[in-house]
């Protein structure tokens, strides 16, 4: 009994935290894709989009959502309460030669607060002002953790994959004593149906027209999230034109796949190259037996596909000289290890998030997996493999 009291007691914990967290990465999400309809269509009819016009979007919307995702948090929980660990500092925008841009995040940022009584967040009285925006800023840190109990920001993780209509992920997560407590990720393009998981990511936009989203046919979109003690992760679709927000606006309940069969099991791919080694995690992959076909996915939809039970492994062996950033893993290994996964070092030692930005203390790298048995094979055959690694 007292057991099931302690049970009941950790999952109404960051409740509130976790409501506001969600809202906060609807409206995330509903900016971002705005901005990338905006590049798509630019790219449709020049053929090609300046790097300056992708670039000088892409940073307002980064800093408005940062901006607003601390608003809402300062609204609805207290600004005092409010640290922040992002991409970055206020000090960035607040230099002389930045005030074009700070203006155009201030106009943002106002357009998004116009909209929050749809996400279920009381609209604020008056248009926020340069000031205001630079002190919502000033809650942020982009190097240090800022206290024992700070939020992270995740930006968005795959650039590329954003200006070109593809996939991309924003996050956001608690940390209390270094260890993450909740963790949210919007994934406006993530496609709702497995077998599309495969495909390019402009059949997706093609059906998307073809079949305009609606609760009752999910096609693309969902924001994932999981809070520490609860046992579930849940996922619910993300909020598009004219639709209010209702919690738990038709969320249905995530879990892994009870796949242990490493021929039957998918591997999650990385489509970037540039921090990883695909050559030593397709040779692992086959030394285990993942046989089947890999699921190629950007970033954070690796942790998405595992959670929703799309896949069944996920590896990820930087190069000596990188290291990862706590904000493209605090949400994901919260949600995974809630519905039901494992995320570890190669060594089995759960990730450190109590030293900052970045992962310190990582062994070789990060494995997530399905379930024990397939942790445990991949484990040993890194163990047997890692000196011809060559990271």
């Amino acid at each position: 009994m007292e057991e099931d009291k302690k049970m009941l007691s950790e999952s109404e914990d960051y409740s509130k935290e976790l409501d506001v967290a969600v809202r906060a990465m609807q409206m995330a999400c509903l900016l971002y894709q705005k901005v990338q309809d905006t590049l798509v269509s630019k790219s449709r009819c020049n053929d090609k989009v300046l790097f300056k016009d992708e670039n000088s979007l892409l940073t307002i919307a980064e800093w408005s959502v940062q901006a607003i995702v601390i608003w809402i948090l300062s609204q609805s929980l207290g600004s005092e309460n409010i640290s922040i660990l992002a991409k970055g500092d206020v000090q960035t925008l607040s230099k002389t030669n930045a005030s074009e841009l700070l203006e155009a995040v201030v106009k943002t940022v106002n357009e998004c607060i116009a909209e929050a009584p749809r996400f279920g967040v009381q609209e604020y009285k008056s248009a926020l002002g340069t000031l205001e925006v630079l002190e919502l800023l000033s809650h942020c840190n982009s190097v240090e953790a800022p206290s024992a109990r700070f939020w992270v920001l995740g930006p968005i993780d795959e650039t590329s994959g954003f200006v070109n209509g593809d996939q991309y992920a924003v996050s956001l997560s608690l940390i209390e004593a270094g260890e993450v407590v909740l963790g949210v990720l919007g994934c406006p393009n993530y496609p709702m149906r497995k077998e599309w998981l495969s495909y390019h990511h402009s059949y997706h936009r093609i059906i998307s027209m073809l079949t305009p989203t609606t609760s009752e046919t999910w096609n693309k979109g969902c924001v994932i999230y999981a809070k520490k003690g609860s046992g579930k992760a849940w996922m619910q679709p993300v909020l598009h034109v004219n639709k209010k927000f209702v919690w738990p606006n038709h969320a249905k309940q995530v879990s892994i796949s009870s796949i242990d069969n490493p021929a039957l099991a998918t591997f999650c791919e990385t489509v970037e190259k540039a921090n990883s080694s695909h050559s030593f995690t397709e040779g692992l992959a086959l030394s285990v037996g993942l046989s089947k076909q890999p699921l190629r996915a950007r970033s954070a939809m690796k942790y998405v596909a595992l959670a929703c039970g799309n896949a069944e492994v996920f590896m990820k062996f930087g190069r000596a000289s990188y290291k990862e950033k706590i904000w493209d893993h605090a949400a994901g290994v919260i949600i995974i290890q809630e519905a039901g996964g494992i995320v570890t070092d190669v060594r089995g030692d759960p990730l450190d998030f109590s030293k900052g930005l970045y992962l310190e203390g990582l062994d070789r790298g990060i494995v997530a997996c399905a379930g024990a048995t397939l942790h445990e094979k991949i484990i040993d055959a890194v163990d047997a493999s890692w000196s011809s690694s060559c990271l």
